[in-house]
């Protein structure tokens, strides 16, 4: 009988400057591995991942990943901190992740020498805007450790295709302290841009640290 192979791998994100930061060697990943820009907000996330999952047994046994830049919620964050989610929410529902724990460990572990790198793991919220103020405030409220566009409707497009692993996992790029209407907005930009080109080998050990698929 044939071992069973590792399942694909799909990334998702919406930006070109991500799909750039995410454009790297993926020698190391341990089976089929697709980094695709959905476009910016919940809708173009839906339909893009939706296409790419298509039919087909393999499609149906992809694992995705939603990652990129957001917002982050809580007091003290920074820019290029690190945020997994546990669950995704948006007004439409709530996704769960898979081995957020693994994932966030794995990431800590990519963090340079001398260097203290601990992801912020919780429940990242979807919005099909910017949000600053009190709106920010509003969600921090709920829990929430991070908003962006993306992740939530990536997510519910990618489960609603068939029963598969899925995460997310956002670089932040402003935060209650740093928002995007400041003038530090570029160091932040500069920040995350640096910190997500660096992820692909912990996407790859969570990709690896899933079971194979049953045949």
């Amino acid at each position: 009988m044939e071992p069973a192979r590792p399942i694909p791998l799909l990334i998702a994100c919406a930006l070109g400057i991500e799909r750039l930061a995410l454009r790297g060697d993926h020698d190391g990943a341990p089976g089929p591995v697709t980094v695709v820009r959905t476009g910016m907000g919940p809708r173009s996330a839906e339909r893009a991942v939706a296409r790419a999952l298509g039919d087909g047994a393999a499609a149906r046994d992809t694992a995705v990943i939603a990652t990129g830049f957001c917002a982050g919620l809580a007091p003290g964050m920074h820019p290029g901190d690190l945020v997994v989610a546990d669950e995704t929410r948006d007004p439409e529902g709530r996704t769960p992740c898979t081995a957020s724990e693994t994932l966030a460990a794995a990431l800590s572990a990519l963090a340079p020498a001398g260097v203290r790198r601990t992801p912020h793991i919780g429940p990242v919220v979807g919005s099909d805007h910017v949000v600053r103020g009190a709106e920010r405030a509003r969600l921090r409220a709920t829990g929430a450790l991070a908003v962006d566009m993306e992740s939530a409707a990536t997510l519910r497009a990618a489960v609603s295709a068939g029963a598969r692993p899925v995460a997310a996992v956002r670089v932040v790029v402003d935060a209650p302290e740093h928002e995007l209407v400041r003038i530090g907005t570029l160091c932040g930009g500069i920040s995350a841009f640096r910190v997500l080109r660096t992820l692909l080998p912990a996407f790859f050990e969570w990709h690896r640290s899933l079971p194979l698929p049953r045949r």
